[in-house]
């Protein structure tokens, strides 16, 4: 395993530059499913020229350039051609409709915009017509909007042409009138402390706010990822999680950046692409969220493919269920890992290693990163909790983001005096400095005066057979405020019944936890990149209750 006394001071670019030099000829990025393949030295070409084509076009220094993509071959090319001319790259969640876009196009004062056609609900090219209908009547290079007045250029991510808009090989081509020597003068002008990355938080708990993120901040992160991990540059990483998010942009593509290692690329997540992937290349680890895993382990070609070359991965984004994290062990091989942490912490704060226990890899979310310092905080009296009391979990370190863009009110409400991060999320740290999470402050259940975390009810159902998946959250109540609701997802050809699931309980935790509501559902609401957003799942149970004939009492 690498050794890194310190934190590193390179940018992204010279971390390209660096393996560029150093193994020219090795696989960087690689899409399986079409045979295409960039060594590290074709790559770093790639992404000059398009650099280049950026600054002709007048992208400089701490321009916003957003990008609207899926996990096309470009995707990277375009994140370290932008950090290396210090522009900022704004990630467009692939969801986003209408009004989600407009938002953060104005929000993030958006100089350039970076597309593809769309995902299968979703017309990039219309949606951005309608925000920037100017594009139909300028010329490309001149966009005058009278609501964006920020916004210069839109490119296509591609070779078809469209009106107003640039695409890839006409931005290479224009590329060609920038001398190296400005390019050159560009790099030198960036520190490590300069922001190169932002990122919308997913709105699961309110409006979506931009988190500001350094080369320091996502490179360093990535590095210890990949080292609890143990990668090296022998490592081929399967990448099937959007690479708008934290978990695709730090955990995967700078663990890789920093290792030197192979990134798989998986376009829009598919089982049996990310299946056939894994065969086909040998790939050595996997990341995704539960609902992926599940998807793999349970594909129909399942047992068609070889997947004894993984060693490693990730799980996270959400519970990670124990019975899950034993199949994907068992069947795929992965000792799996898991990281905890947000958007504001780059994202990772803890994570589990290869070394941990399966009960310490299961049960916790590992111990803190190096040069990271993690507190359980009492929400009460702002004092630190003693081993086993249950607090807020708190983040201090070069993980921590630069701060919300054009919202300091925001970011001081997270970020206190003493420069700790303040998670919103309730935890425990146990003897051996392995900490567990309880719950969010808010998705906390408070019914009739007593506190109910989702978390332990979640973790107790999951030992219910048939019960594939399960989310508990809060279901107004008259009487109590507040009552505890149950969303499942059964197994394939599981029937159950509401009284099944409340006599399983029984019996076995308080009877104020037991789930007055259980709604059998098919999936959850999510956001882009994974997550359950469990805000919803309250106004999910009026509906059902109603549908239902269920009265709310």
């Amino acid at each position: 395993m690498q050794q890194q006394q310190q934190l590193s001071d390179r940018t992204l670019g010279q971390w390209l530059e660096h393996w560029a030099e150093i193994t020219p000829d090795k696989e960087y990025l690689v899409y399986s499913d079409r045979d295409l393949r960039f060594t590290w030295k074709q790559f770093n070409q790639r992404v000059d020229n398009i650099a280049k084509g950026l600054m002709s076009i007048g992208v400089t220094k701490d321009s916003h350039v957003g990008i609207w993509a899926t996990n096309v071959p470009d995707w990277l090319t375009f994140l370290y051609a932008t950090a290396k001319i210090g522009a900022v790259l704004v990630t467009v969640n692939t969801t986003y409709k209408q009004h989600e876009l407009e938002y953060l196009c104005e929000n993030s004062d958006m100089h350039t915009l970076c597309i593809i056609d769309g995902t299968w609900d979703c017309d990039y090219v219309d949606m951005t017509y309608k925000m920037l209908p100017e594009l139909k009547t300028c010329q490309r290079g001149h966009l005058e909007s009278k609501r964006f007045p920020r916004m210069k250029n839109v490119i296509y991510i591609g070779q078809e042409k469209f009106r107003g808009m640039y695409n890839t090989a006409e931005l290479i081509l224009l590329g060609q009138n920038i001398d190296d020597k400005n390019l050159i003068e560009a790099k030198n002008s960036i520190n490590c402390h300069d922001v190169v990355n932002m990122q919308y938080t997913s709105g699961t708990t309110g409006f979506p706010k931009g988190v500001m993120l350094t080369h320091h901040n996502i490179a360093n992160n990535g590095f210890f990822t990949g080292e609890n991990m143990k990668f090296t540059q022998d490592d081929k990483l399967c990448v099937c999680v959007p690479l708008f998010h934290c978990f695709g942009l730090v955990l995967a593509t700078m663990n890789c950046l920093t290792h030197g290692c192979t990134q798989v690329m998986v376009e829009k997540f598919d089982p049996l692409v990310v299946l056939a992937s894994v065969h086909k290349e040998r790939c050595t680890a996997l990341y995704g969220v539960p609902t992926m895993f599940i998807a793999e382990l349970n594909h129909a070609m399942f047992s068609m493919f070889d997947m004894s070359s993984l060693r490693t991965g990730i799980m996270a984004g959400s519970l990670c269920p124990i019975e899950l994290m034993r199949a994907v062990n068992q069947k795929m091989f992965m000792i799996i890992t898991s990281v905890y942490g947000l958007t504001e912490t780059s994202p990772g704060m803890t994570q589990t290693t290869v070394e941990d226990t399966f009960e310490q890899r299961c049960t916790t979310v590992g111990r803190e990163y190096p040069f990271v310092t993690v507190k359980v905080i009492d929400p009460e009296t702002g004092e630190e909790c003693p081993v086993g009391v249950q607090g807020e979990m708190c983040c201090k370190g070069f993980n921590v983001m630069k701060g919300y863009y054009k919202n300091p009110e925001a970011t001081a409400e997270v970020l206190d005096k003493n420069g700790f991060l303040h998670s919103g999320d309730l935890g425990v740290m146990d003897e051996d400095g392995y900490f567990k999470i309880t719950g969010r402050i808010k998705d906390m259940i408070i019914r009739g005066g007593e506190n109910v975390y989702p978390r332990e009810i979640e973790e107790f159902l999951y030992k219910m057979p048939g019960i594939k998946d399960v989310q508990v959250a809060a279901v107004p109540s008259k009487k109590y405020g507040e009552e505890v609701g149950a969303f499942i997802i059964l197994q394939d050809g599981v029937d159950m019944m509401q009284e099944e699931v409340r006599d399983f309980c029984k019996g076995k935790i308080a009877r104020y936890k037991i789930p007055k509501y259980v709604f059998f559902i098919d999936q959850f609401p999510m956001t882009g990149s994974g997550k359950i957003q469990k805000f919803k799942l309250k106004d999910l149970s009026l509906e059902l209750c109603e549908k239902m004939g269920i009265e709310v009492i």
